[in-house]
C-alpha cells in the first residue's frame, strides 16, 4: 500500500511539471531562438529574458571646450559596451517555469 502511495505522489509531481534547470544554446538573436536539445527549439514566445541578459551600452557623446587652448574643442563620440547581451552560440542556463510553457534565461555559461 505504501508503494502505491509513493508512486501516486511521484506521478503527481511529474504531471505538474515542476521547475527544472536546463541548458540551451542561442541559435539566433533576432528573433531570439534557443535550442534546448535536438528536438526542442524555444522561440521568443516561450522565453522570459531579464534585463541583465540584454545588451547595455552607454553613449559618451559630448563636447567640451578646452580651457588652456582658445577655440579648441575635445569630444568623445564613442559608446562603451557594459554588457554584450545574448549572442549566437552562447550557452545559457534556463529555468523551466512550472507547467513547462515558459523558460527564464537565468545567465550565460562561461568557461566550459
Amino acid at each position: 500500500m505504501l508503494d502505491i502511495i509513493k508512486q501516486a505522489a511521484l506521478d503527481a509531481v511529474k504531471a505538474g511539471s515542476p521547475t527544472a534547470i536546463q541548458f540551451g544554446t542561442v541559435l539566433s538573436t533576432s528573433p531570439l531562438e534557443i535550442s534546448v536539445d535536438q528536438r526542442l527549439t524555444l522561440t521568443e514566445a516561450f522565453l522570459v529574458v531579464p534585463e541583465s541578459m540584454m545588451r547595455y551600452e552607454i553613449d559618451l557623446k559630448h563636447v567640451h571646450k578646452m580651457n588652456s587652448l582658445p577655440d579648441t574643442e575635445d569630444s568623445l563620440l564613442d559608446k562603451i559596451v557594459i554588457r554584450t547581451g545574448l549572442e549566437n552560440g552562447d550557452m545559457v542556463i534556463l529555468l523551466r517555469v512550472q507547467g513547462g510553457q515558459q523558460y527564464v534565461v537565468l545567465d550565460k555559461v562561461v568557461g566550459e
